[in-house]
């Protein structure tokens, strides 16, 4: 069991039992919700660290473009901050668009080797193909969800995150060394995540092929992370799917739980977040846009009490907006941390719904 980090007796109780989330949706004194949701985004962008990269050209190169059945795949790098450029894949369906679109975003997983290619088949890359099918097999009932995305009718991006993929592969142990070393730099791993999602999002929304007004976000696990944080920081995002990550911070932040491992953790820890906003009254900065959230009953890395906790924050959120009706909270009962074929089909489903023309 993973136990608080060593400390004095109590601090990490004392701690966590004094977070109260002063900017909260409900608990801030702002009680005109567009002013709110811009102060809670204004507060989020803050504490990335790493600043906006608006403007800068996506000097987009496309390469390795092939046919599939039913879309055309392509790489395409493009230029997301000023110290990275990243290459990733870009599927196109057949047919006259412009189409609606997914940012397809890719988990953590503690498997580095492979990024984008744990979401599409990796066409140009039989090194990765096999590693790409064990992932699969093992979390996605052994679909592609990027590539059944764009059979369906959507335009699908996929890059790799840092350390992942092309940009990696990290050691599970070097994690805390990168976080350290970009934080002396004046950086921020998970604050550099952000960034490049909300250029990645802006990049896929303004192709030609693409109906900007119809671009959602979907991830698993720490892609589901991603996902709904881009919903929140990104106009660009029309809704989003997050299967298999949401949790009240006190919730997680509890003996045995994975987060006080470190490590992993870095990924999706904005410094000093939790001074004024819980996880789900981030994500709550995305109401009213259609949202979808998917847990598993027996996900071990997150226990169903955090999981209620923040859907009921999440509902009470949307249900003051009068937008209910947008949000689906779902438990699957028997499912642990994946994301099964009847899952994809239900988000299928639902992104259908919610991206009609």
């Amino acid at each position: 069991m993973t136990a608080p980090v060593p400390g004095p007796p109590g601090l990490h109780r004392a701690l966590r039992d004094d977070l109260r989330f002063p900017l909260a949706w409900g608990t801030s004194p702002v009680r005109d919700f567009p002013a709110w949701r811009r102060a809670a985004r204004a507060k989020v962008e803050e504490l990335l660290v790493v600043p906006r990269q608006d403007g800068l050209p996506y000097a987009p190169r496309y390469t390795d473009r092939s046919e599939a059945d039913g879309f055309t795949r392509e790489l395409v790098t493009v230029t997301l901050t000023r110290h990275t450029r990243v290459r990733g894949a870009l599927l196109t369906p057949r047919g006259t668009g412009p189409f609606p679109a997914v940012l397809l975003l890719h988990d953590h997983g503690s498997r580095f080797d492979i990024g984008k290619e744990k979401a599409v088949r990796p066409w140009y890359d039989d090194a990765r193909l096999a590693s790409a099918g064990e992932w699969a097999g093992r979390h996605f009932d052994g679909r592609f969800v990027g590539d059944e995305l764009a059979r369906r009718g959507h335009v699908v991006l996929c890059l790799d995150a840092l350390g992942w993929g092309e940009r990696g592969p990290l050691a599970y142990e070097q994690q805390q060394a990168l976080a350290s070393n970009l934080f002396h730099l004046g950086s921020s791993l998970a604050g550099l995540h952000a960034r490049e999602d909300q250029r990645a999002a802006a990049f896929l929304a303004g192709l030609d092929r693409v109906d900007a007004r119809r671009v959602a976000a979907l991830g698993f696990s720490m892609g589901g992370y991603r996902a709904w944080q881009v919903a929140a920081l990104s106009d660009d995002v029309a809704a989003a799917a997050s299967v298999c990550w949401m949790t009240g911070l006190r919730e997680m932040m509890v003996p045995g739980n994975n987060t006080l491992r470190g490590q992993s953790a870095f990924h999706m820890l904005h410094p000093g977040l939790a001074r004024y906003l819980d996880i789900p009254d981030v994500a709550s900065i995305a109401a009213p846009k259609p949202m979808l959230f998917f847990h598993g009953g027996r996900d071990a890395l997150f226990p169903a009490g955090g999981v209620r906790a923040a859907y009921d924050r999440l509902r009470a959120v949307w249900r003051s907006c009068g937008a209910e009706e947008r949000l689906r909270l779902k438990t699957w009962p028997e499912a642990g941390h994946v994301f099964d074929a009847a899952m994809q089909d239900e988000v299928h489903a639902w992104l259908g719904s919610v991206l009609r023309g």
